[in-house]
């Protein structure tokens, strides 16, 4: 059986003491080209691998991880019965980047998560909800080969 705790009425509580000041250091780092280099070779590697998804899948989420949004994509997408690719990455910068150069170039802006469906940019939840509200994401998704029923 479990104890309660007793309630102590007066007193201030301890957690509820302002802190110490402590002094902060900031540590600045500084990088080189060299240095920063690797980082645009594993964003080149990731736009190439979207590229790839985007040919090879009939539907493709691109978006960040553990972000609430790209979860609904995916479970509105698996709930019409297609098991979309996904593609996760880290930061939003460079998703922003992967997503503009895998639609093509075409200097529309992509809202995240991007959907692409038949190798061509659907757009973003608020565009996929609008779709299949509509009626028009079966037949979508039919034709791009994602259904068969």
């Amino acid at each position: 059986m479990y104890q309660a705790i007793p309630y102590s009425g007066g007193g201030v509580r301890p957690y509820l003491r302002p802190a110490e000041t402590a002094a902060v250091a900031v540590a600045v780092k500084t990088e080189t080209m060299a240095e920063a280099a690797p980082a645009s070779r594993a964003e080149e590697e990731d736009e190439a691998a979207v590229e790839r998804a985007v040919s090879e899948s009939p539907v493709v989420v691109v978006g960040r991880r553990a972000c609430c949004l790209s979860h609904v994509v995916k479970q509105l997408l698996q709930g019409l019965g297609v098991n979309p690719a996904v593609h996760e990455v880290a930061d939003e910068a460079a998703l922003a980047g992967l997503v503009s150069s895998a639609a093509g170039g075409g200097g529309e802006a992509a809202a995240l998560p991007a959907v692409f469906v038949g190798g061509k940019l659907l757009g973003g939840l608020d565009r996929l909800m609008a779709v299949h509200i509509s009626g028009e994401l079966v037949p979508i998704l039919k034709k791009a080969g994602a259904l068969w029923l």
